[in-house]
Formats: structure tokens, sequence, C-alpha cells
């Protein structure tokens, strides 16, 4: 479970694409914080913070603002492709208790058989947890896994108090052996072959 997390966000006075640029040039990052039934707040949050905070995936925040404070995750997170700068932000409100669907990511551990390779089909998967106790990730083990293997959604073990909402026969990871290295092989042999019957013959 990722541990919470405070950012001290400031009200958003200023909108554009000019605002947006001099925010993030100020080390600032435009964010809104919806959910609940209530109106979109528009904040900044503080950069390296906020950047540090996001490299948890669904991150419990504390949103500090105007004296109050205010529980969130992160719901979408908009960054610039090259620079790799986080743009905006949007966060969902959350209270103790109230269970919500989040997306978490697959971590493969464990060597599957000799000479076999895996294949992560699907990187995440999509489950129902309490809010302030979000899990990071989920593993799935591969320990001695042979050819032909198949791991499916509803075979991974959940953290406590998860659910499964993506489809439990979706292929999360397969084992297979790389046909690539049995082609050179073969390959390899094949001259050795004929140089044997020649000098047979």
């Amino acid at each position: 479970m990722s541990d919470q997390l405070t950012l001290a966000a400031t009200t958003r006075t200023e909108f554009g694409k000019g605002a947006a640029r001099r925010a993030r040039a100020a080390h600032q990052i435009p964010a809104v914080l919806y959910g609940h039934g209530t109106d979109p707040v528009h904040v900044l949050l503080p950069g390296h913070e906020t950047m540090m905070a996001l490299k948890h995936s669904n991150a419990l925040l504390t949103i500090e603002l105007d004296g109050s404070s205010e529980l969130a995750i992160a719901k979408d997170v908009q960054v610039e492709p090259v620079r790799r700068i986080i743009e905006h932000v949007d966060l969902l409100l959350v209270k103790k208790g109230e269970k919500i669907t989040v997306d978490v990511p697959v971590h493969v551990t464990g060597e599957s058989f000799a000479g076999t390779i895996h294949v992560v089909e699907h990187a995440s998967l999509q489950l129902e947890a309490e809010a302030t106790h979000l899990p990071e990730s989920v593993e799935v083990s591969i320990e001695g896994l042979e050819e032909g293997a198949v791991v499916h959604a509803k075979d991974v073990e959940l953290p406590k108090g998860a659910t499964l909402v993506t489809d439990g026969d979706i292929t999360v990871v397969t084992i297979s052996v790389p046909r690539g290295a049995g082609a050179e092989e073969e390959a390899e042999e094949a001259p050795a072959a004929e140089a044997a019957e020649t000098a047979a013959e």
C-alpha cells in the first residue's frame, strides 16, 4: 500500500496556455480537484514534491488548501512527451472507507523454466479497493512455469481488501520458447549435417 503524501496547494486564479507556462516556470503544476458532487477547484501544486509523489502508483494525497485538507488520488496525469514534464493533474477527491476502481500495475516476479521467456499481455489490472488503502502493484509469480503456461487475471493473488474488476479470463502473462533461437540453431545445424553427408559419400 502506498504512503499518504501531503501537498500544499494554492488556488489558481489565472487560466490559459500563457498562465500555465508561467506556473510551470515557477515550478508549479496546474491541477483540478473534483468529485463527490462538488464543483471543480482549480489549484497549483508544488512541482518537485508533486513529481516525487506521483512516482508512486495510486498514491494517496493530502491536499492542503486555504487552511483545510482533502484526500485525493491522481486520476489523470498529462506529461509533455519530450521533456517528460508534468503539465496537468486531475485529482479525484476520496474519503476514508470509500471504495474506488483504479488501475494497478502488474509486477512479474521469479524465473520461468530454463530456455523460456515471459510476455506481459496486460501491464495493469483494474481493482476495486478502499480509497485509503490502494495497492501500488500486484505481483505475478512465474517461478518455474513451463512453455505454454498462461496466467489469467483470475489467477493473480490480490492484495487484502481488493477485488478484481478486470475480466478474470483476460491473459496477463504467457510463457513461451523464443522461436528465433530455435530457428538459428537449426540453421547452424544444417551445414554441419550436409558436411557430414558429403564426407560419408
